[in-house]
């Protein structure tokens, strides 16, 4: 009856069936062994661990994970902080030896020069002498001294603006 109204013969019907119903089992077969291994899977993530102790460790590595926030949070503001500090602290340095009076010898009078990052800073010159040992200080400005300098302490500026330190 079915080969009338169809008209194919229910040999085929059957053969197509089966062939289907063993796609199925093939298909069942695969899902059973993907979900054994997930299973595995499983088990070993939550081996010696019930659902309330996993969910405390998940609580306290999210607490820990806020902790680091902050303090990555701190640690940022301390280093804009600090890179505020270097750049007004003196970062150039020079010195020159040199003999301030010719029967002295030795060369035992110095010029130290600090200057910051915009060649801003001091020239100390310490000169020695046989009456008596002084000190002068001189203001550097954009790398530039509103007093005359001497040929010493011309050298160290040059040294220090343009990095040859001591």
């Amino acid at each position: 009856m079915i080969e009338q109204y169809l008209g194919i013969s229910t040999d085929y019907i059957v053969i197509g069936l089966a062939a289907f119903c063993i796609l199925l089992l093939i298909l069942l077969i695969v899902s059973f062994v993907k979900i054994g291994k997930q299973r595995k899977r499983l088990d070993v993530f939550f081996k010696g661990k019930d659902a309330k102790s996993l969910e405390d460790t998940l609580i306290l590595r999210l607490n820990q994970l806020d902790e680091i926030a902050e303090q990555n949070k701190e640690n940022k503001t301390g280093i804009y902080s600090l890179n505020k500090q270097i750049k007004s602290a003196f970062q150039k340095y020079s010195m020159v030896k040199y003999d301030a009076f010719e029967e002295n010898g030795g060369k035992l009078s110095t010029i130290l020069v600090m200057l910051d990052e915009k060649n801003n800073g001091y020239i100390l010159n310490f000169v020695h002498g046989n009456s008596g040992s002084y000190t002068y200080t001189k203001e550097i400005i954009d790398g530039n001294s509103i007093v005359q300098l001497g040929s010493e302490e011309e050298e160290a500026l040059n040294k220090a603006i343009h990095g040859e330190q001591v």
